[in-house]
């Protein structure tokens, strides 16, 4: 059997794991791997900045639902992925970031660029491996992906000496995987009865969905578990799209900037059913008046999440998908005409503040260019929203209705990560409409991955909400500071200009009546476009539940100011 360098076995292992795709940055430390990548089909994306390899493997994990790749070198290279692997971990996000490492003789040493990667790393991923030994690569590589994608997802991370790179063996990729796994855990039948019957008994239930839907593609359960009891259902931040916006059921985002009737059904219901989700801070505000009167039930792969943040009643631990099949068989069809009524006048609240039904008197409002945007795409685009203020109004005003068509950091909350991570999102769904929506200030952290698009010749458009302010900061200085916006006031270059600078088309709107035929010069566009909108510098988002309050306690948006 011919023997292959330690580097050409790394392009060999990915190869059998199926990547076709890898975000990096070649240095020193892996530069035997960058030059025998050139023999293999694996199409390498180098990025700006190792954030942005990373951000673009975590988009195309996201958007895939396979295992994002990120290859990088040692000491700063490594050090620059800390940043997407933590917003990969907070996020259940796959991905396998290989770093390169000095040689093993000199590990410890402080030699040129070495960094101790894996003692950094530690807490923020799955699992982290030091690879000394050629012989080691290819199993470790198995067991990276295999963990990347198990049981609830994560980024592992696999560092690699120099010296172990160049090194000869033979090379043999495993056929499984060869570790402790842990056993699934098999729900009794008692469980399950039990489960089925606090879900009879319920009168007022709501069921809480998140993320966790997603990554056990549990689609189809949900909404038959929904529809057989009517049970409303309120979304994360990140189970946006699991459960179609537009169904009668659907209670739309719920939380700090949920919706408020969804809030309201929240703290009002006899039983909550939390599938797929973590009972997040936001989520729940002051954990001592959440959902006082219900009971609860957790459906989560993950045993740890129960009953860390919130007591619950009867947990579920499994796939969320595995359990929903179990249980929806024991459970009784409902009609449960007057909680629904209860909350559909709640909504009408809601409804009546609707900024998107008001007149702005000129003003450009950034829920009007999402709005518009929803329109213009007939809400078939995949959005890659930033963090701040633009991904709550993201989330609030476009309708999403398909699962992975809003890629956003939830967990972490990372400025800049909308504009890489669409890179990624692009080369796991070329087919689709791709929309960035960022603020002024999130933009100008990863603006650089303008010109890896323009190289890669992407098709994204990009929304710039523009208002000069880092927007969510400014408005917690409003709502809780007097008004004294200490470093939140931000200047910005010319965006068309940069755009144009790196190849890319630009616009401008100032105004509510350019920004559908903008949106529709941008799709038909054939390359990517920007779009700078100016729009209302101090305008917030509401409704707002204040850090620690009482999850009903929310600022709402005055009518008479709408």
């Amino acid at each position: 059997m011919a023997q292959l360098t330690g580097a050409q076995i790394i392009w060999e292992s990915l190869v059998k794991e199926g990547v076709e795709v890898i975000f990096g940055y070649p240095g020193g430390a892996i530069l035997p791997t960058y030059d025998a990548m050139l023999d293999y089909p694996i199409h390498h994306v180098l990025t700006r900045h190792e954030q942005g390899a990373t951000h673009a493997a975590d988009g195309y994990a996201r958007a895939s639902g396979k295992v994002g790749a990120v290859i990088v070198t040692s000491g700063p290279g490594a050090t620059n992925t800390v940043t997407g692997l933590a917003t990969a971990m907070l996020d259940s996000s796959p991905i396998v970031c290989i770093t390169g490492q000095v040689g093993s003789s000199v590990l410890g040493s402080d030699a040129f660029q070495e960094v101790d990667v894996t003692g950094i790393t530690l807490p923020i991923t799955k699992h982290n491996y030091l690879v000394t030994r050629a012989d080691d690569i290819a199993r470790t590589i198995h067991e990276a992906f295999y963990i990347a994608k198990s049981g609830r997802p994560g980024p592992v991370l696999v560092d690699i000496t120099k010296d172990a790179q160049n090194a000869k063996t033979e090379f043999v990729y495993p056929t499984q995987v060869e570790m402790h796994k842990r056993h699934e855990h098999l729900l009794s039948e008692s469980q399950l009865k039990r489960a089925a019957e606090m879900i009879d008994q319920a009168e007022r239930p709501v069921i809480l969905a998140g993320h966790g839907v997603l990554i056990s593609g549990a689609m189809r359960q949900l909404r038959d578990l929904a529809e057989k009891t009517q049970t409303p259902v309120a979304l994360t931040l990140l189970g946006i799209g699991v459960f179609p916006r537009e169904h009668p059921l659907c209670l739309g985002m719920m939380g700090m900037h949920g919706e408020a009737y969804a809030n309201r059904a929240v703290q009002a219901a006899d039983l909550v059913i939390g599938i797929g989700m973590r009972f997040d801070d936001r989520v729940t505000g002051n954990l001592k008046t959440y959902s006082p009167h219900s009971k609860k039930i957790h459906i989560e792969i993950d045993r740890s999440e129960i009953a860390k943040n919130v007591h619950v009643d009867l947990p579920l631990v499994g796939d969320a998908a595995g359990v929903m099949d179990q249980l929806i068989p024991l459970v009784s069809a409902q009609q449960r005409h007057n909680w629904i009524e209860q909350i559909d006048e709640w909504a009408d609240d809601t409804r009546a503040r609707d900024i998107l039904k008001r007149d702005a008197s000129g003003k450009l409002l950034p829920p009007h260019v999402i709005g518009d945007l929803w329109q213009a795409t007939g809400g078939d685009a995949i959005v890659v929203s930033d963090v701040g203020q633009n991904q709550m109004w993201e989330a609030q005003y476009y309708r999403h209705s398909a699962p992975r068509s809003l890629i956003t950091s939830g967990g972490l909350g990372t400025m800049g990560f909308a504009l890489p991570a669409a890179m990624g999102v692009k080369f796991a769904r070329p087919e689709a409409e791709v929309w960035v929506v960022a603020g002024d200030g999130g933009f100008q952290m990863t603006a650089a991955e303008l010109q890896t698009i323009q190289q890669e010749s992407l098709k994204i458009n990009i929304a710039i909400l523009n208002n000069g302010f880092l927007g969510m900061v400014r408005q917690w200085q409003e709502f809780f500071y007097q008004r004294r916006y200490a470093a939140t006031p931000i200047t910005s270059p010319d965006f068309v200009k940069l755009a144009d600078a790196h190849g890319i088309a630009g616009i401008r709107v100032t105004k509510r009546e350019d920004v559908i035929p903008a949106i529709q010069t941008a799709r038909d566009h054939p390359g990517s476009m920007l779009i700078d909108f100016r729009v209302e510098s101090e305008e917030s988002v509401y409704p707002m539940v204040p850090a620690g309050a009482d999850l009903h306690a929310m600022i709402r948006r005055p009518v008479e100011a709408s």
